[in-house]
């Protein structure tokens, strides 16, 4: 969450009416809005309102897209690239791609396409995960859960972990083995088959 934003939330909940609010504002910086403060101003507002009770919303995440990023940040973690796959540091990651601090105020469809995209181009690039979607592409293979397990996979083969007939072939029985036949699952069973194989993937990468 920006500086400005939390202001206007440790406003609400302090309860502050407009005349209190304006006042502490003339106090701390002389300023009266805190949309004509620099950063360092609104900190210092934030430090005062932290002084009278305000207490920052706890870093969850949140929000209309915020399902979606967390599982493809789940999903890194399960490719190894990664580290921390905690809500904090998906919040880091979103901020640094659209300087909106937390997924709460991530309503606009475009923001959150940079950080979709920026977080697909990344598996892409360090995992070798395939993304592209052709006429040719069987029905399976275009659910992105399946994508990632194949990934998965062949980090596992690169990585040596994985050789010989079950490295060539193998895919197809573990999926089966630990979930349904490649061709019958769907977008709710591949999350299973892609923790199972994270597990061996950080390992292998660590």
């Amino acid at each position: 969450m920006s500086a400005l934003a939390s202001i206007h939330v440790a406003k609400k909940q302090l309860g502050l009416d407009e005349d209190t609010y304006r006042s502490l504002l003339q106090r701390v910086t002389g300023k009266t809005s805190a949309g004509a403060m620099s950063e360092g101003e609104r900190g210092r507002v934030l430090d005062e309102m932290r002084r009278h009770g305000f207490k920052p919303a706890k870093k969850a995440v949140e929000g209309p897209f915020a399902a979606k990023l967390q599982a493809l940040w789940i999903a890194a973690w399960n490719l190894g690239i990664v580290r921390d796959r905690t809500d904090a540091a998906l919040l880091e990651f979103v901020s640094r791609q659209t300087s909106i601090s937390h997924t709460r105020f991530l309503i606009d469809a475009e923001d959150a396409a940079k950080v979709v995209d920026a977080l697909k181009a990344w598996m892409a690039r360090e995992a070798g995960v395939d993304w592209s979607v052709t006429v040719t592409t069987t029905a399976w293979m275009k659910l992105p859960g399946a994508k990632i397990a194949v990934a998965q996979w062949n980090v596992l083969v690169r990585k040596e972990v994985l050789t010989g007939m079950e490295a060539a072939t193998g895919f197809r029985k573990f999926v089966a083995e630990h979930a349904k036949a490649v061709d019958r699952m769907t977008d709710k069973d591949w999350p299973t088959v892609m923790n199972l194989l994270g597990e061996r993937v950080r390992k292998a990468v660590a």
